[in-house]
């Protein structure tokens, strides 16, 4: 099989997509040939966003990135079918503290019983970017908190958008 194209798939909600995201996915995609982003569904997260608005976000953040090689794909199926079907032979996730860590290992031994020709390849969360996780992007943005140094300013202003609709929470 030499030279054939290594594709890699970087699964997620991306619900939204942070900083930490970005980090991983620079660094993904320079150890593949093709990086796809899975962006997923995954109700019992509570979306802020609805697929394809995390689509047309994360389409838009990648291109501000200025990689080439990174593809966007939307997906509602099994993470080994659809990395099948994107003929990758690489999973990549981040991974920010111990408790992600314990989690993806079980994952990734999951997913080697599918499929033990595609390899998980963890990636660490630049230290400063580590804390950031969507879900408390999201809890800081609508309880009124500035979210400035965990997303880009057009992400930002995506969330404070929705939280117009929505409505804040708390207090203050």
């Amino acid at each position: 099989m030499a030279g054939a194209e290594r594709v890699g798939v970087y699964p997620g909600t991306f619900d939204p997509i942070t900083l930490g995201h970005a980090d991983i996915i620079r660094r993904g995609a320079k150890l593949v040939d093709r990086l796809i982003l899975g962006v997923t569904t995954n109700p019992s997260k509570n979306p802020m966003f609805t697929p394809d608005e995390r689509i047309a976000m994360v389409e838009r953040e990648v291109t501000s990135l200025g990689i080439d090689n990174v593809d966007v794909v939307g997906f509602n199926a099994l993470l080994m079918k659809f990395a099948e079907a994107q003929g990758a032979s690489v999973i990549v996730r981040g991974l920010r503290a111990v408790a992600d860590f314990e989690y993806e290992y079980q994952m990734a031994g999951m997913n080697q019983q599918l499929n033990a020709g595609i390899e998980t390849v963890f990636l660490m969360a630049d230290v400063g970017l580590q804390p950031i996780a969507s879900k408390l992007v999201k809890e800081i943005a609508i309880f009124g908190g500035d979210i400035s140094k965990f997303v880009s300013p057009a992400v930002r202003d995506d969330v404070e958008a929705r939280i117009a609709q929505t409505g804040r929470k708390g207090d203050y």
